[in-house]
């Protein structure tokens, strides 16, 4: 029996375009986001037409 761990599968690198609309970003204080500010970071989207 091998003691060594298996390797773990590996994730697929999902590639996302930026987050661009007229709009732009509500309650961030005035700060536009980018994807790289939210990496790491649980966020929540919602998207509505007005």
């Amino acid at each position: 029996m091998n003691d060594a761990a298996a390797p773990s599968p590996r994730r697929a690198r999902v590639r996302a375009p930026e987050l661009i609309g007229k709009g732009g970003w509500l309650n961030t204080g005035g700060k536009e986001l980018t994807l790289s500010d939210l990496r790491g970071h649980i966020v929540i989207l919602d998207f509505w037409i007005s």
